[in-house]
């Protein structure tokens, strides 16, 4: 009998084995791509200098980017992030990168076009989307980086959040990124700071339907008070107070970051 037994646990262990390797494989995979994409010699190294604070690939790892998602970066700015989601999602994936009418619209579609490739085949469109540029529920994938601290300030957050949940497949994710506000400071600086509470932004995506899925410390910088007269913006890369101190706040580096992974709960 003990013949039988653990010759049928050999052979269970033996079928079970390439499921194990399979998965193993798939998440090494998905690893390596985003890897391969912060490693991409199409983006400048003006933005490849500021990895060390803004740790990318752990960033996307956690916030479950894949190369063949559909994802949406709100609000790209100058593309940091752009230059990487754009290689990554070249073959198998669809990128929208979705900036404010206006000179942010402008200002991004000057900079594809001054830097042809570096996005790979991202499709610029404006914020707010309409329907007929992203269909309501077919986005995997909502990224916004440093952004929800305008939209706090210009009273527009709800609305936003409101359109990011509209966008979103069931189950999809809403990855937010931003400057951290202590907990036991003045909310009324979340309206000239640059700085949010972590409280803050979870019930903005609660209330409009999300889920806390996780947070983590990836991006945390305990250097940063965050009590800067000229408020985030002190620290690099803006550095605000030109050469008065410039030492002092490249010695801290970039600010504190709240890094929060949101669910669009499945229908």
């Amino acid at each position: 009998m003990r013949t039988v037994i653990l010759s049928s646990l050999i052979a269970l262990s033996s079928a079970l084995m390439p499921s194990a390797a399979m998965a193993n494989h798939h998440e090494e995979a998905k690893e390596s791509a985003i890897a391969a994409a912060v490693a991409a010699p199409t983006r400048s190294e003006k933005n490849v200098a500021r990895d060390v604070y803004r740790h990318p690939t752990e960033t996307l790892e956690f916030l479950g980017v894949k190369a063949d998602q559909t994802v949406l970066e709100f609000s790209p700015g100058g593309g940091w992030y752009s230059e990487i989601l754009g290689p990554l999602l070249a073959d198998d994936g669809t990128f929208y990168a979705a900036a404010f009418a206006g000179r942010y619209y402008e200002y991004f579609e000057k900079k594809m076009a001054d830097n042809p490739g570096a996005f790979g085949n991202v499709e610029l469109i404006s914020w707010p989307v309409a329907d007929d540029s992203v269909t309501p529920g077919s986005v995997d994938t909502i990224l916004t980086f440093r952004n929800i601290h305008n939209l706090v300030m210009g009273d527009t957050a709800a609305s936003s959040f409101a359109l990011f949940f509209k966008l979103l497949k069931s189950g999809g994710t809403l990855g937010v990124i931003d400057h951290r506000l202590p907990e036991d400071r003045d909310s009324a600086l979340e309206k000239s700071s640059g700085y949010l509470k972590v409280s803050t932004v979870k019930k903005l995506a609660e209330d409009a339907g999300f889920v806390l899925e996780a947070q983590s410390e990836i991006n945390a910088n305990p250097k940063d008070t965050a009590d800067w007269e000229k408020g985030v913006w002190t620290l690099p890369p803006a550095l605000r107070n030109g050469e008065t101190d410039r030492e002092k706040y490249l010695a801290i580096g970039e600010s504190d970051r709240m890094t929060l992974r949101f669910r669009k709960p499945a229908e």
